[in-house]
């Protein structure tokens, strides 16, 4: 079995006990940012799976948009990163 080379780890282990790898990240094509999706690039950027540039770059995302994520999460938890959550929270 031959293993691709990778910059950076296959894998890392969350706060919470669970590993997350690189076949947990979406695809690079991926149009529709749904929560989980979203969620797992912020995670991986934020435990060192994948770079926040290669991110940008893979995922076609702009800086903006990536730290409104990643602010979201923050503030709010997994429920900010629904589109929903900010049209209810401005009305």
């Amino acid at each position: 079995m031959y293993l691709k080379k990778v910059d950076g780890p296959r894998a890392v282990t969350l706060p919470d006990g669970t590993v997350m790898t690189l076949a947990d990240l979406p695809p690079p094509e991926t149009c529709r940012w749904v929560v989980s999706r979203k969620l797992a690039v912020v995670r991986g950027v934020a435990y060192g799976l994948i770079s926040e540039g290669d991110a940008l770059k893979q995922y076609g995302l702009s800086e903006e948009e990536f730290h409104e994520w990643v602010q979201s999460v923050m503030r709010d938890g997994t429920e900010g990163l629904k589109a929903t959550f900010h049209q209810k929270r401005k009305e």
